[in-house]
């Protein structure tokens, strides 16, 4: 019988595409797949497509999208799937599919060639390129026919061709000319010297400030994205200054998000960000990595504050993930759509009458009172905005704040609108289910490995560390090649695809939080194995910094650095706090003087818009320190190392790190964190080991000091 490793690095074996498809049925991202049937004559991303352009004398209609994407799907049904515009695009090009979730190296250089051509960007993308690769045209969504200023591809498609006919000297000027601006952006002059500077915070926090939504929460106006690394940021900003008023700011957005329509109120987990400024309208969609750092987010301003709403949310979020989105064996799935039979919400909306016949008179009312269900709905399409009768399930206050409003105890409520919920969850799971991508992808799974990891520690709950252990036993036996490099997605029982940057560094992240979680110095060592083939291969020794592809990867129009934290953070914002902690960790000086020229790569654009690098800053925040250090030592499971352990975890300081030592003259914990090698516990009862800044206190036995220690490195 085959493996599951054989399964995921064969080759998948397919014969060739049957009458009715094109190459992409051979593929194994579930975007192309989506795409197999179109009559456009669509190529993956490949040497054999530029060739065929090369030898036909053909520009290459390049789209760019996802499997989850809405507007991607409106093109598909309404271009690519019409014989008419099929058959324009097949004469005028060699027309090109990429997966930007399996190429994200890709879609980073064509949007930002689309983002210098028209001053903005988004999916899907549309790049029209030289054979040689270089662009000069490139766009979004295209209708078919030409409509509210917007050109149709009926227009367009020929309007191309002639210019590559007729025109041709000046396309490809244009296109040697943003090629040359490709290059000119990518390159980052190096800043040696730039220190940290602590007033970067402060203008950060108070650029977010300035955006700050006082009466929804959120920063800026609709539509409004979660952003959860600005949370984070200012978790740690408020520890810092002890300002209530920042960390308002974060419990203000928390509560609204997870009040509102953003949030799934049935089946968990949070949609992609809503179009309106409330968090009530979302754009349905739900993403591995909105789940795991919005779970980071509750789960650390849990442990800033106490509130219980924050770990409901965000155990709410990992039992959604470890229900849906979670493979048998191990790793996480990618994304949920956010149309079912075609209609965007579909599956989440729902009638008043709908409610009422599933549930007794008494209790309809009152979760129609509770969740502002309305005979008229509340849902407007989004299109004409008309009232549809249809229903987006939300609350106005928590549900304590609702028990005393409707003087009902509270433990009753919560089984009411619990019981509620379950029927109306299972006549939900009858409907047509939104498509569902299941590739795994080992940079998004990393970041859920880091979230279920520090839920583990914060909620002291051991099933999130055997999920998170299980998700990175599955990429480290799957989702390496024979040599130890990563591999960037696995589909289908094939992995491939190099990895990038991101794969590295949030991978990393996840086995630092796992180690802390587990104490299981497997971890560890992954992730120092992976922090020295990230320098070698990836890191920019003249100017600093992390290059988004390896050294060996294919070669593209520019190799580029990314630091922006965007819908997802930076792969060399996770990075920098990887390489502080790490060299915390290890003493390796040389770690901590990449993470010094890291930051200097990028400082320059970091001070220019403080507020747009929050991740990164969070890691400024950590070198800026105080940083501490704490060593525990004696035997794991006894009560004692157990009761040290949980003293440790309880207090939110997020700049420490935590190592275990067992008992023993030479553990192996001290062969990768020297500092631990003397650190062992005294008169037969666990000992830690507190030090701040490189000053340590004296060794204590006693749980209620060690609460005090920790305390004063608050």
């Amino acid at each position: 019988m085959q493996s599951l490793h054989e399964e995921l690095i064969a080759d998948s074996g397919q014969s060739p595409a049957p009458d009715g498809y094109n190459r992409l049925y051979l593929e194994k991202s579930p975007y192309l797949r989506q795409h197999a049937d179109n009559p456009v004559d669509w190529y993956p991303w490949s040497d054999e497509a530029f060739a065929r352009a090369r030898d036909e004398d053909k520009p290459v209609f390049l789209s760019i999208g996802y499997s989850t994407c809405h507007w991607c799907h409106v093109m598909e049904h309404e271009s690519f799937e019409d014989p008419e515009v099929a058959r324009l695009m097949n004469e005028a090009f060699v027309c090109v599919k990429v997966d930007r979730e399996e190429r994200p190296d890709l879609d980073d250089v064509y949007m930002a060639v689309c983002q210098m051509m028209t001053g903005s960007g988004g999916w899907p993308l549309t790049v029209i390129l030289t054979p040689d690769k270089k662009p000069f045209f490139a766009g979004t969504y295209f209708p078919r026919d030409t409509r509210l200023g917007r050109t149709g591809l009926l227009d367009l498609v020929p309007r191309l061709q002639q210019i590559w006919a007729s025109r041709r000297a000046e396309a490809l000027q244009s296109a040697e000319q943003f090629a040359a601006m490709l290059r000119t952006t990518a390159t980052v002059p190096a800043a040696l010297g730039t220190g940290w500077d602590p007033t970067i915070l402060d203008n950060a926090y108070a650029g977010l400030a300035r955006s700050f939504d006082e009466r929804y929460g959120g920063f800026g106006q609709a539509p409004k994205f979660p952003a959860p690394h600005n949370l984070l940021f200012l978790l740690r900003y408020a520890q810092r200054s002890k300002d209530r008023s920042v960390l308002h700011m974060v419990e203000k957005t928390l509560e609204m998000m997870s009040l509102g329509g953003i949030f799934d109120h049935l089946g968990y987990g949070f949609h992609r960000y809503s179009t309106d400024e409330r968090w009530l309208l979302p754009h349905f969609e739900k993403m591995l990595y909105d789940q795991a750092l919005l779970a980071l987010a509750y789960s650390e301003a849990y442990q800033a504050s106490g509130t219980p709403l924050y770990r409901d949310t965000a155990q709410k979020i990992f039992a959604y993930v470890l229900k849906r989105m979670t493979h048998a064996s191990g790793g996480f799935f990618s994304a949920e759509d956010a149309d079912s039979e075609g209609e965007e919400g579909k599956y989440y909306l729902w009638r008043e009458s709908e409610i009422q016949r599933l549930l007794t008179q008494a209790e309809a009312d009152l979760f129609c009172r509770i969740y502002n269900v309305e005979s008229v709905g509340n849902f407007n399409e989004p299109m004409s905005g008309l009232r549809t009768g249809e229903n987006i399930l939300h609350l106005n206050q928590p549900i304590e704040e609702l028990a005393r409003n409707f003087k009902i105890p509270e433990d009753s409520l919560r089984q009411l609108l619990q019981s509620a919920r379950n029927r109306l969850l299972e006549e939900r799971d009858r409907r047509i289910p939104p498509h569902k991508d299941t590739k795994i992808l080992t940079d998004w799974n990393g970041l859920m490995i880091a979230a279920l990891a520090k839920g583990a520690q914060v909620f002291d709950e051991p099933a999130y560390a055997q999920a998170a252990s299980r998700a990175a036993d599955f990429l480290w036996q799957h989702l390496r090649r024979k040599d130890g490099r990563l591999l960037h997605r696995s589909m289908d029982g094939q992995a491939g695809i190099p990895a990038y940057l991101d794969d590295y560094a949030f991978l990393i992240w996840g086995l630092i939080e796992l180690y802390e979680a587990t104490f299981d110095i497997t971890h560890l060592q992954r992730a120092l194995q992976l922090q020295q083939d990230l320098i070698a291969h990836f890191w920019d020794e003249p100017s600093g910094g992390f290059f988004f592809a390896s050294d060996d990867a294919e070669e593209l129009l520019v190799r580029r650095k990314e630091v922006y934290d965007g819908a997802i953070p930076s792969g060399n914002s996770a990075a920098l706090l990887n390489l502080l902690r790490l060299g915390l960790i290890t003493g390796k000086e040389e770690w901590e003087e990449k993470a010094q020229r890291l930051y200097a790569a990028f400082a320059s654009a970091v001070e220019r818009f403080p507020a747009g690098y929050t991740q990164l800053l969070c890691a400024v925040d950590f070198a800026l320190g105080p940083s501490s250090e704490v060593v525990i030592s004696g035997d794991l499971n006894s009560a004692d190392a157990q009761a040290m352990i949980k003293a440790v975890r309880a207090p939110y300081i997020p700049n420490k790190v935590v190592l275990f030592r067992p008992d023993g003259d030479a553990p192996p914990i001290s062969q990768l964190a020297p500092l631990t090698l003397h650190q062992s516990s005294l008169n037969g009862k666990a000992t830690a080991y507190v030090c701040r800044n490189q000053a340590c206190s004296l060794p204590t036995s006693d749980v209620a000091h060690l609460e005090k220690l920790m305390k004063g490195i608050d």
